[in-house]
Parts: structure tokens; C-alpha cells; sequence
């Protein structure tokens, strides 16, 4: 099943969307096949207001969770720094990635 995922920063969870509708809240999930995306209207409206909205989500097909093996990135974003995904260690921008970990607000990709 095809769904967006993004950090819940009130309940501290990640929220998982279908179809627009929010089906579950999960602390870990695993994501096939997935794209990293940004709003730039949003994160725009985040720069000038100064005030946190939901704007970046990582669409990807829902998958059995199970913990990562072998050599993993660290993904992050932070709307002030970046206009994108970037991996932690050498800031470039991460688009796509044939899978993902959420686990604890982190984001691994292999």
C-alpha cells in the first residue's frame, strides 16, 4: 500500500497517510521504494512565519518492519538549513531510496 509518512511533532510519532486520511500512528516503520519530498509553498510559509507546519512527507510503499542490516545513511531535514531531504554526513540531497527505516524520529536508508 502506497503511503506518505511525516513526524508528528505533537503526538511524537510518525503519522502514516492514505489516501489523505491518516490510518495509524507508528514509533517504527519500513518504507519500499520511497521518495523524499518537500513543499516549497510550505516551507516558505515556514521561513516567513516562523512557526512549524507539516510540509516535507517520504511516499513509499508500506513494508513488514524489520531492523536494517549492514551499512545504513542517516537521513535528516531541517527546513532553515535545507530544501530538501540531505544525508547527515555529507549534506547532500536524497530524492529517492529503495528503502527506508523510521525508527525514533531517525531516518536510515540503504
Amino acid at each position: 500500500m502506497k503511503v506518505k509518512v511525516y513526524f508528528n511533532l505533537h503526538k511524537k510519532l510518525f503519522s502514516i497517510q492514505h489516501k489523505g486520511l491518516v490510518i495509524a500512528h507508528k514509533t517504527e516503520l519500513v518504507l519500499h521504494n520511497a521518495e523524499f519530498r518537500v513543499s516549497e509553498a510550505g516551507r516558505q510559509r515556514v521561513l516567513r512565519e516562523k512557526r512549524k507546519n507539516v510540509h516535507a512527507f517520504i511516499v513509499g510503499e508500506l513494508a513488514d518492519y524489520y531492523a536494517p542490516e549492514g551499512e545504513t545513511e542517516d537521513v535528516t531535514y531541517n527546513p532553515y538549513l535545507y530544501d530538501s531531504f540531505v544525508n547527515k554526513k555529507s549534506l547532500t540531497a536524497v530524492r529517492k531510496s529503495g528503502i527506508v527505516w523510521l525508527k525514533d524520529k531517525t531516518i536510515k536508508t540503504k
